[in-house]
């Protein structure tokens, strides 16, 4: 999701032509609950190589568009204490070579129930590539419609693993944590290296959760960034996704990061503390 800042409506013909200009398969573009917000579906790619550089090069055409009106979008997680946040949400299936859904079945098949587990098993794991920035840490509060903890379920937008099974060749699963700002290649990575995780090892996901999410016990996600950290730079499911080189320079980077954002004195700050220190 984007927020486009300094007019009203998505500046639709610019958009459509960079679109178009790049062989973007956009599908859908819809308005959300945020102030100039707006959901961009993007349509299926076989190759996820193929679908992470379109997300990437999405992106870019939306400022573009913008920028060409004197306006500017911006992918931020949370832009506004106020506003809802932004996220990247990934559906995800699998198919074989004759091109079969190994995930359908009634309701679902085992090969599926196996990828929720290694997915709900793994996503605290991998919580420092779905929040990569201090503001996405931001979009993680309660009664903000943003999943915080490893729950699935069938159709229900209030868990992170949401299964869709409308028909064989459309189930799916949708990845709901990750932030609007997050790298859709680490992204896309750690989504697949969960799966194959759980189909390795054979994991079961539990029981489904109806109804709100936030009100089902769950295996919870550190939805702080240096706790998300600490998680990442010990985590043999990392190490095997990605490499110890990746994982010690990304968490020494991050951390970094982390460090500079957080020793700047805010005016929030003076305040709330200036006086009452």
């Amino acid at each position: 999701m984007v927020f486009l800042i300094g007019g009203r409506g998505l500046v639709g013909s610019a958009f459509a032509r960079q679109c178009e200009a790049q062989g973007l398969p956009v599908d859908a573009v819809l308005q959300e609950a945020g102030p100039g917000q707006y959901e961009i579906n993007l349509k299926h790619k076989k190759d996820v190589t193929e679908a992470a550089l379109d997300a990437l090069l999405l992106k870019r055409a939306v400022k573009a568009a913008a920028r060409a009106h004197n306006m500017e979008a911006t992918f931020m997680a949370k832009p506004h204490h106020d506003w809802s946040g932004s996220g990247m949400h990934i559906h995800v299936s699998l198919v074989d070579e004759k091109g079969d859904n190994l995930f359908s079945g009634d309701p679902i098949s085992p090969l599926f129930r196996n990828a929720l587990g290694g997915l709900r098993e793994t996503m605290p794991h991998f919580m420092a590539i779905w929040a990569q920035s201090a503001n996405a840490y931001r979009r993680y509060q309660p009664r903000s419609y943003v999943p915080m903890a490893a729950h699935w379920g069938y159709n229900n937008r209030t868990v992170s693993l949401r299964v869709l099974n409308t028909s064989p060749a459309a189930t799916r699963v949708e990845h709901r944590i990750a932030g609007a700002d997050a790298n859709p290649y680490l992204v896309l990575a750690s989504v697949l290296a969960g799966i194959r995780h759980g189909i390795a090892k054979g994991m079961d996901p539990g029981p489904e959760v109806t109804g709100n999410a936030a009100e089902s016990p769950s295996l919870e996600c550190p939805t702080h960034w240096i706790n998300a950290l600490a998680r990442f730079e010990t985590s043999d499911v990392v190490r095997e996704a990605f490499g110890p080189a990746f994982q010690d320079v990304y968490y020494k980077l991050k951390t970094s990061e982390r460090v500079a954002f957080e020793r700047i004195v805010t005016s929030l700050d003076h305040q709330w503390y200036a006086r009452v220190a």
